[in-house]
């Protein structure tokens, strides 16, 4: 004796709504939303490849602003009495302050054009572009600023005030009095990184529009008569 089955005809369809089923791919254990995961993973990884080349080309970019500082900047000239004493030849000079001014001018232009540059390569913004822009910025400082002096003039005056002799000019050695010039690789880098990114960074995708607002659009006005 077998169980009466239901007819043919009166069967439900194959995709008949089922209040008491779990959303399509629920049944095999597995989130609907793993294969975004594993995609943003892969993005997250390749935008931290890129901001890690990214700071190792800016810092090295600091050895091309460290040699224009060293081109750039005054030269303070000192003059030695010939007992091993060294002063200022001009004690009003602003050549002194020069440097510092020459760097800070010339750091803020490479933070532009590297954060220019990096935006381009990037085609948008993100943390870890600004993360590279301002550590490489910070590196690419230190750089310019040891090997600016480091191409400067030497920095044994008495060995240089004795080889050119009492009473003859002869170039201080370059310095970085302001150490807060550093920054401003880093803020050029940040400023430029901020209007490019509000200029000309990717929007937002719109919300979708409700259904009962797009059929008020489309309902026509009432007529007059």
């Amino acid at each position: 004796m077998t169980a009466p089955q239901t007819p043919h005809e009166n069967q439900p369809p194959e995709h008949a709504y089922n209040p008491w089923a779990g959303p399509a791919g629920a049944s095999s254990g597995h989130p609907t939303s793993g294969g975004s995961a594993v995609q943003d993973r892969a993005e997250l990884r390749r935008e931290l490849r890129e901001a890690a080349l990214i700071a190792l080309v800016v810092t090295v970019c600091g050895v091309l602003l460290g040699a224009l500082w060293a081109w750039l900047a005054p030269h303070v000239p000192l003059i030695a009495d010939g007992s091993g004493n060294v002063y200022l030849k001009n004690v009003e000079g602003e050549e002194s302050i020069g440097g510092d001014g020459t760097f800070i001018v010339s750091a803020f232009g490479f933070g532009v054009v590297c954060a220019a540059g990096a935006f381009l390569f990037r085609r948008g913004g993100g943390v870890p572009l600004v993360v590279a822009l301002v550590v490489g910025g910070l590196l690419g400082s230190v750089v310019a600023w040891r090997f600016g002096i480091w191409l400067g003039p030497t920095s044994d005056l008495a060995e240089r005030a004795a080889e050119v002799g009492k009473g003859v000019p002869f170039d201080a050695p370059l310095r970085l009095q302001a150490k807060g010039a550093l920054l401003a690789w880093p803020v050029g880098a940040m400023i430029t990184h901020l209007l490019l990114t509000g200029l000309f960074g990717p929007r937002d995708p719109e919300p979708p529009q409700p259904e009962w607002f797009q059929g008020a659009q489309q309902a026509p006005p009432p007529s007059d008569g």
